[in-house]
């Protein structure tokens, strides 16, 4: 594409308004944004923006430019990312992402994982954010819930990971330990924020007790586990994690309806590299202790 600079100027200075803008994003001098351009709209024999004091607005066909362009730098990207995953050993970046619970599992196995390969550099992003794969935010992905159904990635079931019921040591000493269901609705609980949260256990609670005993909600796993180790009431943790914390007791379950399948997914491109392929080897077999 002989005009493929003109056509990524003009693309930034739609997205970002101002010639200035453009300049500083593309490195380069603001006559060189001006002339890109002017030699387009000179080209294509269309005015792709308004000009005005406080910037460049797009016209109907600089809107319609916009979205091929960008089209365009977003797959160009794509394929960056993917050539940066692509490499020879177990060596560079290795981004994995999960939910915020799984953080203290899966940090020890990276600290080991990198000790084992010093030549990788692990980042570790958690969060309910999904992180695109196919855009190469992420080299591998652990999801729980429904099977992930994204195009282009490898899906494999890593675990079923078991959920009880649990209430801290303080939470005890203030309110008691419940005898059995029935005393349940006496008790206060911490949530999802969400309170039409789909989590088998939430569901559960929902229907035998009610939202009306929620007295504290938070948004993310990891604040919620946290509010329940302070005591703010009766909630849901992993059960590797109510066996092994001795300031937790388990006041009901596991369940078999509470637990939840946990899938370890990669991009396709991806899947067969050398140092996802170590890793997924790592995870699979530290995964055997965590459901």
């Amino acid at each position: 594409m002989d005009n493929w600079d003109e056509i990524r100027t003009a693309y930034h200075v739609a997205r970002m308004g101002t010639v200035s803008g453009a300049a500083d994003v593309l490195g380069v001098h603001h006559a060189t944004v001006i002339r890109h351009v002017d030699a387009l709209e000179a080209r294509l024999g269309v005015k792709l923006f308004q000009r005005h004091p406080r910037g460049y607005t797009s016209t109907e066909a600089g809107r319609d430019l916009l979205q091929v362009a960008q089209a365009t730098d977003d797959q160009f990207s794509q394929l960056v990312n993917r050539l940066k995953g692509q490499g020879g050993g177990v060596e560079g970046e290795l981004a994995v992402t999960a939910l915020d619970t799984m953080a203290d599992l899966l940090t020890p196995l990276l600290i080991d994982f990198q000790a084992t390969h010093p030549e990788v550099m692990v980042r570790l992003l958690t969060g309910t954010r999904l992180f695109r794969l196919e855009y190469g935010e992420a080299h591998v992905a652990i999801r729980a819930g429904n099977i992930p159904e994204q195009p282009d990635n490898v899906v494999r079931p890593l675990c079923s990971m078991s959920f009880a019921l649990v209430g801290a040591r303080s939470y005890i000493e203030r309110h008691g330990l419940p005898e059995g269901i029935g005393d349940l609705p006496a008790h206060r609980f911490v949530a999802a924020d969400d309170l039409e949260s789909r989590a088998p256990f939430y569901r559960w609670l929902r229907d035998t007790v009610g939202i009306g005993r929620i007295s504290f909600r938070a948004y993310g796993e990891r604040n919620q586990r946290d509010a329940v180790l302070a005591g703010a009431g009766l909630g849901f943790v992993p059960l590797y994690e109510a066996n092994t914390n001795d300031d937790l007791t388990i006041v009901h379950g596991p369940l078999e309806e509470w637990s939840v399948p946990v899938w370890v997914v990669t991009h396709v491109d991806l899947h067969r590299t050398p140092k996802v392929q170590a890793f997924l080897k790592v995870l699979k077999e530290r995964a055997k202790s965590w459901c």
